[in-house]
């Protein structure tokens, strides 16, 4: 299926300035594992990423308010608008786009489950399984075959069970959230005394907005994350 560019994301340069080349987001299956990409035709102009926790309430007598516990977390959800436009193919039929992202809901035999599936844009990269999709068909040919949609599609957070294992063994009581850096101290050293593992101190590098992981200051105050740590501004999901 060959995509048509809309002028927004096509980016006609401005005199004086460089070309923009823009990067194209698309899926591809990990469980089970393929080798097709599935593309979106035209990158969504905005999405939401959302987390939310579980509290409990407990009232305790003489208090203002209830205590508030903490019970679980919750999946994060990764929502857009996803529009597919065969109007200029030769007005082929829309619906071969669409079904491309409604067929992730469909059970493999093999699994018994729908795919879990890797949404990538730049920087964001999304495992997650597609939990909805509204489909709103807009434009149509004469005989009624449409050839324009909007999709509303909602990804959700799949969390592999080795990722679990591997976090509960890092989220221990045993190391600082808070580490003020000793004299000839790196991002490896102190990656390698808290998590111990040096090789994890990417983690560190983004909560401290640290772009040059060899230079930092004695005393300097560093917050040392969890394990496995998202990035807030991409959504990434960092080991």
């Amino acid at each position: 299926m060959a995509g048509v560019r809309r002028s927004s994301q096509a980016g006609a340069p401005v005199a004086g300035q460089r070309a923009t080349q823009f990067e194209k987001a698309f899926l591809v299956p990990l469980y089970p594992e393929s080798a097709t990409h599935i593309p979106v035709q035209f990158n969504p102009e905005e999405y939401t990423l959302t987390k939310e926790v579980n509290y409990a309430e407990a009232t305790i007598p003489g208090l203002n308010s209830p205590v508030l516990q903490f019970v679980n977390g919750q999946t994060q959800t990764l929502d857009m608008e996803l529009f597919l436009d065969t109007y200029e193919e030769q007005g082929t039929d829309v619906r071969e786009w669409t079904t491309a992202i409604t067929d992730l809901m469909t059970t493999i035999p093999s699994t018994h489950a729908p795919p879990v599936v890797l949404f990538v844009w730049g920087s964001l990269r999304f495992v997650c399984v597609v939990a909805r999709v509204t489909q709103k068909f807009i434009l149509f040919r004469p005989d009624g075959v449409p050839v324009r949609a909007r999709l509303q599609v909602q990804f959700r957070e799949f969390a592999d069970p080795d990722l679990q294992s591997k976090a509960n063994k890092h989220e221990t009581a045993d190391y600082s959230k808070l580490h003020t850096v000793c004299d000839g101290e790196t991002l490896s050293t102190i990656a390698a005394r808290l998590y111990e593992d040096p090789q994890l101190w990417r983690p560190i590098a983004l909560a401290n907005g640290i772009d040059n992981p060899r230079e930092l200051a004695t005393g300097q105050r560093l917050v040392v994350p969890q394990l496995p740590y998202r990035d807030p501004l991409t959504g990434e999901v960092v080991l």
